[in-house]
């Protein structure tokens, strides 16, 4: 597997820059959970987003990801299709 050098920004990755495994199209992961110990119960889990890092001028594509911290850690329920309203 090829891991990818990403920044992470907010939350408590806040300025890190991490190895993430990249998927076979080549892209990390939509959505990134750092799970954080607590003591005498369940670990409290924090969601980070994928966000372009940056794009190129002429096609518009982007240069590379980052992930931004989601405050309120909500995971999709369900997956997103371009044909469904919501």
């Amino acid at each position: 597997m090829r891991s990818e050098e990403t920044p992470f920004v907010g939350g408590p990755l806040d300025g890190r820059v991490l190895p993430v495994l990249v998927g076979p199209t080549g892209h990390p992961p939509r959505i990134y959970e750092v799970p954080v110990p607590v003591e005498g119960g369940e670990p409290v889990v924090h969601l980070y987003r994928r966000v372009p890092r940056g794009h190129t001028r002429r096609l518009g594509l982007p240069t590379g990801w980052r992930y931004e911290y989601d405050p309120e850690g909500r995971r999709p329920d369900r997956p997103r299709w371009p044909w469904s309203k919501r």
